[in-house]
């Protein structure tokens, strides 16, 4: 006897949506997802990567390092500025971009905060007012499975791959546009798909908790 196996179906894990099309939008699984199966809990791309430039005027020399990015950055434009300076050394304060202080640091010295961490060298010393633009750019707005561990917006669960028609979809190579939902609905949690970050019950808990913060709730 041939045994037969029921592949995914597309929206398979609904249990209500909106009238019309409201909990459904069309979106873009980036480039180098995989195969990514229907009932995929989905995330967005919303960082880039992270540039710096000296304010214009800096007396002080000292470059920026490397910036790295984690969980907390958000796009938009950071400010570095030197709030008491030193013989080789002095203090700054770092301001995200909604005007709020995530931290402050030493030159010469490593500073992690906010999602941004990064090493200002030291070289002819900063005065008070000498800064740097840290500039964190928007990320593509493109989709990837939920990953907790990530820090470019793949570690909030943003929607739920509907379907294509098909049970799956293959973005090893290329982009693939896609039907989601990502508002209105109720979903049957049994019916998701997981990604392989995504290995504990408390991460699963987190991606269901923002899916309901957009109105995707949880049965």
């Amino acid at each position: 006897m041939t045994t037969l196996t029921e592949k995914f179906h597309s929206g398979g894990f609904l249990v209500t949506e909106a009238n019309g099309r409201r909990s459904r939008d069309v979106g873009t699984i980036l480039s180098g997802a995989g195969v990514v199966l229907t009932g995929t809990v989905l995330a967005k791309i919303t960082v880039g990567t992270a540039s710096s430039a000296a304010f214009a005027g800096n007396t002080g020399s000292g470059a920026m390092g490397a910036v790295t990015l984690s969980a907390g950055a958000k796009p938009g434009v950071y400010k570095l500025v030197i709030i008491e300076p030193a013989t080789d050394a002095g203090k700054f304060a770092v301001e995200d971009p909604d005007g709020i202080i995530i931290g402050t640091g030493t030159v010469a010295v490593a500073f992690s905060a906010g999602g941004l961490a990064f090493t200002l060298a030291d070289a002819t010393d900063f005065i008070a007012g000498d800064g740097f633009n840290i500039t964190v750019a928007a990320g593509s707005g493109k989709y990837v499975p939920y990953d907790p561990t990530g820090a470019d917006g793949r570690q909030i669960a943003a929607a739920i791959l509907w379907g294509t028609g098909r049970d799956s979809i293959d973005a090893t190579s290329a982009d693939q546009s896609v039907t989601l939902i990502v508002r209105a609905a109720e979903i049957n949690i049994s019916e998701l798909v997981w990604g392989a970050g995504v290995t504990t019950d408390a991460h699963k808990t987190a991606a269901l908790a923002s899916l309901a913060a957009l109105g995707v709730i949880g049965r």
